[in-house]
């Protein structure tokens, strides 16, 4: 500027004044794009809400007073997609008539099938998932026995029966089919556990190696029995390693007691979301929220914000 005549100092100025009062260009939405993700996140929840059992609701735990807490605590995650354990009939009802903005699927039938009321000791594991997100394209379920399309059946030593529910949806954002698996396994009999895992494994192996597949549920164990060592060799990964390395997790069980981090740290994470394929996760997270100070189940929920790679 030192070697600017005046005339030309003048011009400068008075040039970059007519600049300065034009509209400023919006380079931040120019930046923000460029950086976006080539893929979309999905926010992915496992949600045990336990059943609704009459011994729960004499001590005033009961779905009916825990069915507010459940659903808003929900709705808060804005899931993409969601899948439940402990679901019985009426559970299932209230979860379709308060989540509208989901398609449910997964509850075909009376609890066991076998009868046309009352628990039995069978509850389902139905999924939930974004009508706005997902077209769904194909739909399943088995029994986690020997005899996967006989309802009801045991295999394994198994405490009671359990059963698997699975779509094969359309992510109308990234134009990507992509499969979620969900279950529950025995909570009584390693072996029964061991073998239950195996034939969802097995069944989900005939997808091509890079087909997006994710799993979750209650597996009523931590990391050790062999059961999560399986899983991993069969190509899964585990959505809270991914974002939080090998540091140790609290439990993701409650007993319905207030948030304490002694009992937390020794408490199990029984409750797991993994993928398979071409998917990552960029967080995990055992959700401790509560609604009126209510708590939704006697499990924390978890989340898992996964990404395809």
């Amino acid at each position: 500027m030192s070697n600017l005549n005046p005339s030309s100092r003048r011009n400068f100025i008075k040039k970059a004044g007519l600049l300065a009062s034009l509209p400023l260009f919006d380079w931040s939405a120019v930046l923000a794009d460029a950086q976006k993700p080539t893929s979309a996140s999905l926010r992915v929840l496992t949600c045990n809400i336990r059943v609704d059992l009459p011994e729960d609701e004499a001590k005033g735990l009961g779905w009916k007073h825990r069915k507010e807490a459940c659903i808003q605590v929900i709705r808060k995650q804005k899931a993409d997609l969601i899948g439940f354990q402990e679901v019985l009939k009426g559970q299932f009802l209230d979860l379709k008539n308060e989540l509208r903005d989901y398609y449910a699927f997964g509850f075909d039938g009376p609890e066991m099938d076998k009868f046309k009321t009352g628990y039995h000791g069978i509850a389902k594991n139905p999924i939930l998932f974004s009508k706005k997100r997902f077209e769904l394209l194909t739909a399943g379920g088995y029994w986690l026995s020997e005899t996967p399309l006989i309802a009801g059946s045991l295999s394994w030593g198994s405490a009671r029966a359990r059963n698997c529910s699975w779509v094969r949806l359309l992510d109308k954002k990234t134009n990507k089919e992509i499969r979620l698996v969900n279950l529950h396994l025995d909570h009584v009999s390693n072996e029964a556990k061991l073998g239950q895992i195996k034939l969802v494994l097995e069944e989900a192996a005939q997808y091509q190696e890079d087909f997006p597949q994710i799993l979750t549920g209650d597996f009523n164990t931590g990391y050790g029995l062999g059961l999560y060592p399986e899983i991993i060799k069969a190509g899964w990964k585990d959505t809270y390693v991914l974002s939080h390395g090998d540091a140790k997790p609290e439990g993701t069980t409650n007993a319905f007691q207030p948030d304490n981090a002694e009992r937390n740290a020794g408490a199990k994470k029984i409750d797991f979301i993994f993928v398979k394929g071409p998917m990552t996760a960029s967080a995990s997270h055992i959700i401790k929220d509560t609604y009126k100070g209510v708590l939704p189940s006697d499990h924390y929920f978890l989340s898992a914000d996964i990404s395809y790679t």
